[in-house]
């Protein structure tokens, strides 16, 4: 057994209104370089937190809302949401409003127990360097098949394999080994999606940015613990790239 997790589960039910415009106010948006709401989602948070931004976060939808792992307790997290800009923390629904009584804030009560099986799902950008950058790992290994035939689901779940396991050639990281998938991991949804990724503004110009355009793809399935010390960092790392733009959370349930 492992000591309790120092994580805490953020919930937040962001306004939809408010979230358009906040994305109108402080993100180009035109034919070349499209909003991306991870994106503004990221500026957000970083407005109403600071340093202290929870990530990694996943936003389900409008009725849903955002969760995000943060090793806040609630004494900091009361003091933070305090202080967040005002405009911010109103457009992530932080205070209670007439639609709900404000963010939720859950402890993770449990200890990760070596062997213990859990359900997860994990939304993720399956992509790997190459020389001409970021490619999407399925397209980069049709290239490298040479006409051999490919599944896209195949490729994206050994590729988180590879992502979680130790790597032979680098030193190991504290997240690396901390689990095993089983066999029923599956792609559960895949779409193409354009994301932007800003500079920092300088002179009170408006954040730009260059178009990435990548794989968004759902992967579900269980996982057994190895290292619950590991799959703690793990957690709160998330997994993959742009882990702080609504990437790379893993989502836990109980097995079934």
């Amino acid at each position: 057994m492992s000591r309790p997790s120092s994580l805490h589960l953020l919930h937040t039910q962001p306004d939809a209104r408010l979230l358009a415009a906040w994305v109108a106010r402080h993100h180009t948006r035109h034919e070349r370089q499209p909003s991306d709401l991870g994106d503004a989602l990221h500026g957000l948070l970083r407005a109403a937190f600071g340093e202290a931004a929870p990530q990694p976060f996943r936003y389900l939808d409008e009725r849903q809302g955002l969760l995000a792992y943060t090793a806040l307790d609630a004494d900091a997290m009361r003091a933070q949401v305090a202080l967040a800009d005002p405009l911010a923390a109103q457009t992530l629904g932080l205070g209670a409003n007439g639609r709900h009584d404000g963010y939720r804030l859950r402890p993770f009560p449990v200890r990760w127990a070596v062997g213990q099986v859990l359900g997860f799902e994990v939304r993720l950008r399956p992509t790997v360097r190459a020389a001409k950058g970021e490619r999407d790992a399925f397209l980069h290994a049709v290239e490298q098949a040479r006409g051999a035939p490919l599944q896209r689901e195949a490729v994206y779940v050994q590729w988180l394999r590879e992502h979680l396991a130790p790597r032979e050639s680098t030193a190991r990281e504290a997240w690396q080994g901390a689990v095993d998938l089983l066999e029923d991991v599956h792609l559960a949804g895949f779409q193409r999606q354009q994301v932007v990724r800003r500079t920092q503004a300088a002179g009170g110009e408006v954040r730009r940015g260059r178009v990435i355009d990548g794989p968004d793809a759902l992967l579900k399935g269980h996982l057994r613990v190895r290292d619950p010390a590991a799959f703690e960092q793990l957690l709160a790392r998330g997994v993959g790239r742009h882990r702080a733009f609504g990437f790379g959370m893993l989502l836990l349930s109980r097995p079934g």
